[in-house]
């Protein structure tokens, strides 16, 4: 297994053992540097702190539906879940959170971008970077050559590096919430049913052939992110939506190569938001 995987897992459970907790990773010195990342997803809005040196302190989530298809539609419950979420942080870490890196999915805009920004200064954060989501996840995994796949609840975000240089990064309208959708048809349930079935682990070998034809359709779009269909590999598979055993092993057989899906995805771009949490 590469390297950075392997330092990248090591986080990702560290931090997964915290996040909610009652105890961080480890005691913060009084006067050390901290990073703070947030992360309003579609199903979710997740906050996390890192150390100088990039490695997980805490964090905490809410599941949300303030946020479709990464534009903020409920801003003042979108405020009140981040200020909670921040409450809760600084209660276990005994000190306050400052600053905080915001992200959009690419290619939404300056408008987007700057609702994000606000949502996070309203909190009573310095927002210091907004950035977009794959290119965060990038970086967590530290990607200098390869692609990023960012399947989150309404988009699927696409960056591909090449040279430790990002030369694409595109998003589409087909994720998480689209799973839902077909389950709810499927099914004949509601929304809200579907997605319980969804995230239902012990459902999941029943549920995941409905929901397979998105994924494929996930994939088709990862292939129409290549410059005349020339891979830059390795790919990776992040986020929330990801979360299915099979999922990889379908990405893999549409692209015709092998797909890394890291432990707990749904924390990678998270995690990658607040290592931008740098002051200019």
């Amino acid at each position: 297994m590469d390297i950075n995987i392997k330092k990248a897992n090591a986080n990702l459970v560290d931090f997964a053992q915290v996040v909610n907790s009652e105890h961080s990773v480890r005691k913060l010195l009084a006067s050390e540097k901290i990073k703070v990342g947030v992360d309003l997803g579609t199903s979710s809005i997740v906050l996390t702190v890192l150390d100088k040196d990039n490695k997980p302190i805490y964090g905490a989530y809410e599941y949300a539906n303030a946020v479709q298809d990464g534009i903020v539609v409920n801003y003042l419950e979108t405020v009140k879940i981040l200020q909670r979420l921040k409450q809760r942080a600084e209660a276990v870490l005994q000190r306050n959170l400052v600053t905080a890196c915001g992200a959009i999915p690419p290619e939404t805009g300056n408008s987007s971008a700057k609702i994000v920004s606000n949502v996070i200064e309203a909190a009573e954060f310095k927002c210091t970077h907004i950035v977009d989501e794959p290119t965060a996840a990038g970086k967590f995994l530290h990607v200098a050559d390869g692609t990023v796949v960012d399947v989150g609840g309404g988009t699927t975000g696409i960056s591909v590096f090449k040279n430790d240089n990002l030369i694409k990064s595109i998003d589409e309208p087909t994720g998480g919430t689209h799973m839902t959708l077909v389950l709810s048809g499927y099914y004949r349930i509601s929304y809200d049913e579907a997605e319980k079935l969804k995230r239902d682990k012990t459902k999941e070998k029943e549920v995941y052939p409905v929901i397979k034809p998105v994924v494929e359709k996930m994939a088709t779009i990862t292939i129409g992110a290549f410059k005349n269909k020339e891979k830059i590999l390795p790919i990776y598979v992040v986020g929330g939506s990801t979360n299915f055993d099979e999922f990889e092993t379908t990405f893999s057989k549409i692209l015709q190569t092998n797909v890394i899906k890291p432990m707990y995805p749904q924390f990678v771009t998270p995690l990658g938001i607040a290592m931008y949490d740098e002051d200019d």
